[in-house]
């Protein structure tokens, strides 16, 4: 299960409300909130657009790791 405190906090640092990631995500503010509340388990695309949205890579987002900034692209 990834870290449900860091999408909420990432989403809070980039002054985002629900509905507007929710829009990038192609999904409604509720679905999204359920991420948020853990209710939800967060489908591998949809990572995949949160870690490329705010820069960071799946493993932070998950808590696998706290480093915040991307794996470098070779």
């Amino acid at each position: 299960m990834y870290n449900i405190k860091r999408i909420k906090d990432l989403r809070e640092d980039n002054d985002l409300l629900q509905k507007e990631v929710a829009h990038e995500l192609k999904i409604t503010r509720q679905q999204y909130g359920l991420y948020e509340t853990g209710e939800r388990k967060i489908p591998i695309d949809k990572l995949i657009i949160l870690a490329k949205m705010y820069n960071t890579s799946i493993d932070y987002i998950m808590g696998l790791t706290d480093i915040k900034e991307p794996y470098p692209k070779n």
